[in-house]
């Protein structure tokens, strides 16, 4: 299972339908956040996204994206939790963050590690990996890509039957890579019934950013791409002053990436709830493309598995 929880969608000033800056992922019984604007952890409580995540990914430090932290924190600490928090963001790390987890008199009952990364920064997982991509705003900015590793092939059942391999923990073995010997004396390997490795998924959050060649990169053949699209097209001056993207310029990244999915965030206050002028500009160059709203859920599938429901 791999979901993306939108807990708030809107750009800079919340609005009575659309909340800041917020994500969660959740993946395989985990959860991450990214981003954590004022009021995230309300939208937390009334989305269902349980408090038992360990980690933050920060894309910059203006104040829509991260001024929630200390409340979520706080909260959390009349909770009683004791399990550690660890944040990671750009330049500024320590400073900022370490002011946003100290502000107040309450001080955390549990471990908050702040930890700074750069551009093209990786962070290894057991099964997947975090990489942090430079993007184009007025501050130190950065996105982050979700990267799973490849899978075992598919193993063949049928086929294992047929040579009279028992199932059970051989199968396992042969699945896993291992060659296995059988009491009649041969040797079957994990090529004779193991099919090529298979692709991971790919999610990738651009944060605030102009459209950009890193992004692109990044975003190569991903599954989901989560851009921002805070203005349609009538606005493009605006966007470049601001740093910030339309609508058309988002879906352009999706195309030029090659991903399989478009999600437009952080919309302005200035568009309605479904955002159909952000929507249309956007399909007009890449067709498959959602306008967020808070609350909803995206699923991220393997490939094989779509059309299988969810």
């Amino acid at each position: 299972m791999l979901t993306l929880t939108f807990l708030g969608t809107g750009a800079a000033c919340p609005s009575v339908e659309r909340n800041v800056s917020g994500l969660a992922l959740a993946r395989e019984g985990e959860t991450l956040l990214f981003d954590c604007g004022a009021g995230t952890q309300r939208q937390m409580m009334r989305y269902g996204v349980g408090f038992s995540f360990r980690e933050i990914f920060f894309t910059h430090y203006h104040a829509d994206h991260m001024l929630g932290l200390t409340g979520l924190l706080r909260t959390m600490g009349l909770q009683d939790r004791t399990a550690p928090v660890t944040l990671y963001g750009p330049r500024g790390a320590a400073k900022i963050l370490g002011a946003a987890v100290s502000l107040g008199i309450e001080r955390s009952r549990f471990p908050v590690e702040i930890i700074e990364v750069k551009a093209d920064e990786r962070l290894r997982r057991d099964d997947y990996d975090l990489v942090a991509f430079p993007t184009e705003h007025r501050a130190d900015t950065i996105g982050w890509a979700l990267v799973e590793h490849d899978r075992l092939g598919r193993f063949d059942p049928a086929k294992a039957a047929a040579l009279g391999i028992p199932e059970g923990p051989l199968w396992g073995r042969i699945h896993r890579g291992e060659s296995v010997a059988l009491p009649d004396g041969r040797t079957v390997s994990p090529a004779e019934l193991v099919g090529p490795p298979r692709a991971g998924r790919r999610v990738v959050y651009s944060g605030d950013t102009r459209p950009c060649a890193a992004t692109v990169e990044a975003a190569r053949g991903a599954d989901l791409l989560v851009h921002e699209a805070t203005f349609a097209d009538e606005e493009r001056a605006r966007a470049v002053e601001t740093g910030h993207s339309t609508a058309s310029e988002a879906a352009g990244v999706a195309r030029d990436a090659g991903v399989r999915r478009l999600v437009l965030t952080h919309i302005s206050p200035r568009y309605s709830r479904d955002a159909p002028e952000l929507a249309a500009e956007a399909r007009a160059v890449f067709p498959e493309v959602t306008v967020a709203r808070d609350g909803m859920v995206v699923d991220v599938p393997y490939v094989h598995d779509e059309g299988a429901g969810g």
